[in-house]
Formats: C-alpha cells, sequence, structure tokens
C-alpha cells in the first residue's frame, strides 16, 4: 500500500517544522492520534509510541531525520513493514507543502490495504489538515 498526502500551509517552513516535529503534540491539533510517547527527542533511532482510535498501540522507531525538513519513522508488525514520512518544504513566500507518505510492503500488506486502506488515507488527510492548521495559527 501507498498512500500520500500534500497540503499546502499558510505558514513557512519553519513554523510547519516545528509543528511537525513536536510528535507528542500532535494528538492536539489532529483526532487521529489518541497519544504519542517519544522515548528521548526526534533522532535517529528514537522510539515512539502511538495510540491512534481502532489500531493497537504501535511503536515506531525514527530511521531518518533531517532536522528542518523531515523525518521518516518504521515499525514491523503482523507481516507487514511501515515506513511513514514527513516533510515540510518551502513554497511561496510565507508558505509551505506538507507531503505525508505511508508505504506498506510485506506477506500481509494486500490484506491489510483491504481492511484499512479507506481508514489510513482518512487519518493521513485529517493529520495533513490538522497540521496546516495548526501551522497557520502559530
Amino acid at each position: 500500500m501507498h498512500v500520500r498526502v500534500t497540503r499546502s500551509v499558510a505558514a513557512d517552513v519553519e513554523a510547519a517544522w516545528a509543528v511537525l516535529s513536536d510528535v507528542e503534540h500532535w494528538p492536539s491539533w489532529t483526532r487521529s492520534m489518541s497519544s504519542i510517547r517519544l522515548d528521548g527527542g526526534l533522532e535517529v533511532g528514537a522510539v515512539a509510541t502511538i495510540r491512534q482510535p481502532r489500531v493497537v498501540p504501535t511503536a515506531w522507531r525514527v530511521v531518518e531525520v533531517e532536522p528542518g525538513r523531515s523525518f521518516a519513522w518504521e515499525n514491523d508488525l503482523a507481516g507487514i513493514h511501515t515506513v511513514a514520512h514527513h516533510e515540510v518544504e518551502a513554497a511561496a513566500a510565507g508558505t509551505s507543502t506538507l507531503t505525508l507518505t505511508l508505504d506498506q510492503t510485506g506477506t500481509l500488506a494486500g490484506p491489510m490495504r483491504l481492511l484499512t486502506g479507506r481508514m489510513t488515507r482518512r487519518y493521513l488527510d485529517m493529520e495533513a489538515d490538522g497540521l496546516a492548521a495548526a501551522a497557520a495559527a502559530r
């Protein structure tokens, strides 16, 4: 499964990154997250435990960070390898572009797409919309 959402953000890339990289506060601006606990800072090797409505609590390992621009985390659960990538880029003066992608591979990725594909897309849309609104409000 591959899902990608992009939003224009009415805030500069620094403001958008400040919201995006403060992962423990995501539940304050998106209903797709119940809680996030990050062990340590947003750095390679850190683990975030994420609780979402209708999803088992999941540990995500940070695998890539480009400060001020992007990060990715991954998990392996029941035959499915999932990578979520989060990126902000400068756009026109004072604005930025947010791109969220989620890729799932493995023996159970196909059946999982059939079971949860619509919910996954809905959650990514909620996260993108929430981040865009939170960054614009800064």
